[in-house]
């Protein structure tokens, strides 16, 4: 079988390329190792950006929908010291322009917006073969196979894409995020939900800091990060739950209770997420018939800009095909021209707020950088 235009992965950067190309008559086809679009929970929330994101659901014809499911008051930020003090506070007034949204609900609206079948759930890539021409074959798990003139990668920070055109792998960064949620919280965890507020709390020391966002419905949703050797996240037996949330709470000793309970009382078993990056300047060299979105294309530090850039690299790359009608690489190196210094400014923004969030200086850093930036995520 032959799919002209292939896309692996349908994360949001995947998905917007698709419904782009869609909106400009050209069929895609994604295919999805998940066995649904309910196979698992979709993360938290995403703060959308109007310098990015919000254009790219622009270019999808969605930005209506997108307004439709923007949390308010999301956009409120707080940072608190270790004893819950608020050393720095910022309310939403709904000016700002990273309205909050839940990630679920932002897939859903892309997933609506496509063809029906335009997604091929239970599509595990196992192998990419070049056939020449800028064509590739490409197998799956249960032994399909198919053929391709344009492939795109937007199938994340481990893409089975990238190796057809770069050697780089990501690197561990040092630090860990262990997430887990409260429900109900303003009835049942109250003095946790007050200090994390209507929105984002930071609360920081050197190296490791509790980090947690509202979401609707009472949900606190939190992302304990600490700067520790892979090992030393690998050594905690996270299948009971109860004894990994005491080994992680341990490093937070002397904290205030409502912070520390965001751990302890944690109602979901902990899930560790060590963190991973790219070289931040990397690039390839044109291959014919390939490119690569989203995190396979420039994984970063976390730092709210990657489901943006990711949905950008879609809309962008969408609008480059469409560009280009029959010269399918003309359509790759004119994005590509434009990806790469947008991936190193990317990747030098990304550095900077991980630097204010854990560096040697915080949370006084993370307050100077939030006095002269956007509030980081």
């Amino acid at each position: 079988m032959n799919t002209p235009v292939t896309i692996i992965g349908a994360g949001l950067g995947g998905l917007t390329l698709a419904r782009v190309l869609h909106l400009h008559g050209i069929a895609a086809t994604i295919y999805e190792a998940e066995a649904s679009a309910n196979a698992r929970a979709q993360g938290g929330m995403l703060d959308i950006h109007d310098y990015n994101g919000q254009l790219a659901l622009k270019a999808a014809g969605l930005f209506e929908k997108f307004l439709e499911i923007i949390h308010v008051g999301g956009q409120a930020s707080r940072v608190l010291d270790k004893e819950g003090n608020v050393l720095f506070e910022q309310p939403d007034d709904g000016t700002g322009g990273r309205p909050e949204v839940p990630r679920g609900e932002l897939r859903r609206i892309l997933l609506d917006s496509l063809p029906a079948g335009t997604v091929r759930w239970g599509y595990k890539l196992t192998a990419v073969s070049p056939l020449g021409g800028g064509r590739h074959a490409l197998t799956f798990a249960d032994g399909s196979t198919v053929t391709t003139d344009l492939l795109v990668g937007a199938d994340g920070a481990w893409s089975r894409v990238r190796p057809l055109l770069l050697e780089a792998k990501p690197t561990y960064v040092g630090m860990t995020s262990i997430e887990t949620f409260l429900f109900d919280a303003d009835a049942r965890h109250k003095a946790s939900a007050e200090a994390v507020g209507g929105g984002a709390l930071y609360a920081l020391t050197p190296g490791k800091g509790i980090l947690a966002h509202r979401e609707p419905n009472g949900v606190l949703h939190t992302y304990v990060t600490l700067r520790k050797p892979k090992e030393w996240i690998d050594s905690i037996d996270f299948s009971s739950p109860v004894t990994a949330l005491a080994c992680v709470a341990k490093e937070f000793e002397g904290w205030a209770p409502e912070l520390t309970a965001l751990i302890t009382d944690g109602e979901t078993a902990p899930v560790p997420r060590p963190l991973h990056a790219l070289p931040p300047e990397h690039r390839w060299d044109r291959v014919p018939g390939v490119t690569l979105l989203g995190d396979a294309a420039h994984l970063n530090p976390p730092d709210g800009e990657g489901a943006n850039l990711a949905m950008y690299d879609g809309a962008e790359l969408g609008k480059a095909i469409a560009a280009n009608p029959g010269d399918v690489e003309a359509a790759l190196s004119a994005y590509e021209r434009d990806l790469f210094p947008r991936n190193a400014s990317a990747a030098a923004e990304a550095q900077q707020t991980f630097r204010a969030c854990f560096g040697d200086d915080t949370p006084h850093s993370l307050l100077d950088f939030f006095t002269h930036n956007q509030p980081v995520k």
